[in-house]
């Protein structure tokens, strides 16, 4: 009798993903991080240690996460062209949630400024709020952020005509242009003479360019696993899905930048 052998090959070109537990783990690691982040922001006792335990098992879960992903792209060879397809259309649509998201945060910045209220002295800024000078440490920051997405375009295009030392240096440029970057944004956060308490134009500032920061940060992160991937020979000129979706993040980044530059620091003071 001829036994039948059950093919290990499928019929179609995508990606059927294996049982992961990361999709479970980082839900509980952001319930654990928001959650103690709100209790301590309520000044509840030790809280903050919670915070830290939430941030340590979002980053580990992140590792293992971007581990499998990066040996089913890499080494199993399951990032055919058609999954490929889906993955820059859920990037493209992630992007666009997150410039509505953005959208919402000038919404309230430009209700709050068209028609300040009676509270706020009828004037924008308010009285007694003196907003950070538009032509110094900000006007420094954007052309940092800005040279940073000329240099990582300079990256992409060098790795896509083979040129890997181009790809190399211009993903180093880029991540220590992001990292200056969000350290100035602590020095202007640590000058300033206004805080996030200090009412809607404080609360706008600082909800604004915080979550621009935390994005800059997130980005940052990408670059530099798609620059180690570049150094570890994981990208090459014809398959380098991550570090494409990185640059569309970076870019819109520096878009969400500019708007913040010139609405926030530039007419808004």
């Amino acid at each position: 009798m001829t036994k039948l052998v059950r093919s290990n090959f499928q019929d179609h070109p995508f990606h059927l993903v294996s049982p992961s537990p990361w999709p479970l783990f980082i839900s509980l690691a952001l319930l654990c991080l928001t959650s103690s982040s709100a209790l301590a922001m309520h000044n509840f006792e030790n809280a903050y240690y919670l915070v830290y335990l939430g941030f340590f098992l979002v980053a580990t879960t992140m590792f293992f996460w971007f581990r499998d992903v990066i040996s089913e792209g890499t080494f199993l060879g399951d990032h055919t062209a058609a999954v490929q397809r889906g993955l820059n259309l859920g990037v493209i649509l992630f992007i666009a949630s997150e410039g509505l998201f953005f959208l919402a945060i000038f919404w309230a910045f430009f209700h709050s400024a068209l028609t300040p209220t009676v509270e706020l002295g009828a004037q924008w800024p308010p009285l007694g709020i003196e907003p950070v000078n538009p032509f110094e440490l900000p006007l420094l920051n954007t052309v940092i952020l800005l040279s940073s997405g000329a240099t990582i375009t300079y990256a992409h295009h060098s790795l896509i005509q083979g040129q890997r030392s181009g790809a190399l240096y211009g993903s180093i440029f880029t991540v220590l242009l992001a990292v200056i970057f969000t350290g100035f944004q602590g020095v202007e956060y640590s000058v300033s003479s206004f805080t996030i308490s200090d009412g809607a134009f404080g609360t706008c500032f600082f909800f604004a360019t915080g979550f621009h920061g935390i994005h800059v940060i997130v980005g940052t992160i990408f670059l530099a696993i798609a620059l180690w991937r570049i150094y570890a020979y994981h990208l090459t000129d014809q398959h380098h899905l991550g570090f494409e979706a990185g640059i569309l993040y970076w870019h819109f980044v520096d878009v969400v930048w500019l708007f913040l530059y010139i609405s926030i620091y530039y007419w808004g003071s």
